[in-house]
This record gives structure tokens, C-alpha cells and sequence, in this order.
């Protein structure tokens, strides 16, 4: 196994391990990035279902959102958005192995300014 993908799966390992902990009361706020979308869904893991979801391929945006971390915080304001409309204002961020960094930090920045609290 290279070091790279042992390095990305401890990390994402040990992002788990601290919200099992944590991620019992609340629902959590899942982050999932690829090279040309990033997604954002609000999950209640008690019930195992999905309680609010945004990503850049939403009718909202249409074609013009991609890759860049503005389009990633107008996900995070969407998804907050959704999830108070169901009711939810505390969750705990999932930043699924991912640094906190570039977009996944602009969409916690969105779903913050959006009024999500973590």
C-alpha cells in the first residue's frame, strides 16, 4: 500500500473514530469532494436517513458551478438553508478525511454564515 493512500485512510479513520464519540445527539453535517463537485448532506445516523442535501449540480446553479471554493460556500448557505427548514440547527461537521482546507473550508464557512452551528 503507497503511503499516500495510508496516510489519506488514517485520517479519515480517525475523523470517524472522534465522531462516533461525538455524533450520537447530533446529526452530522458529511462533506464529499470530487475534482469537479463537491456535495453536502445533513445525516441522521440513528435513523439512517437523510435529513437535508445540497451539491453544485443543484438546479440552483445550473452549469456554471463547479470546482472553486466559491461555489462551495454557496453549497454550505444552500444545505444550511435546507436543513433549517427541517428543523435542524446543531450538527457536527464530517469533514470525511478531508483537510480543512480550500473547499471544505469554504462550505463549513457557507454553512456557518447560513446559521448551522458546529
Amino acid at each position: 500500500m503507497s503511503k499516500l493512500k495510508n496516510t489519506s485512510q488514517r485520517r479519515a479513520m480517525r475523523n470517524r473514530s472522534k465522531l462516533a464519540r461525538v455524533a450520537t445527539e447530533r446529526p452530522r453535517l458529511s462533506v464529499f469532494r470530487s475534482s469537479k463537485h463537491i456535495y453536502a448532506q445533513v445525516i441522521d445516523d440513528r435513523r439512517g436517513v437523510t435529513l437535508a442535501a445540497a451539491s453544485t449540480l443543484d438546479e440552483k446553479f445550473g452549469k456554471k458551478a463547479g470546482a472553486d471554493t466559491a461555489s462551495a460556500g454557496e453549497v454550505g448557505k444552500l444545505v444550511a438553508a435546507r436543513a433549517k427548514e427541517a428543523g435542524i440547527t446543531d450538527v457536527v461537521f464530517d469533514r470525511g478525511g478531508y483537510i480543512y482546507h480550500g473547499r471544505v473550508k469554504a462550505l463549513a464557512e457557507g454553512a456557518r454564515e447560513g446559521g448551522l452551528n458546529f
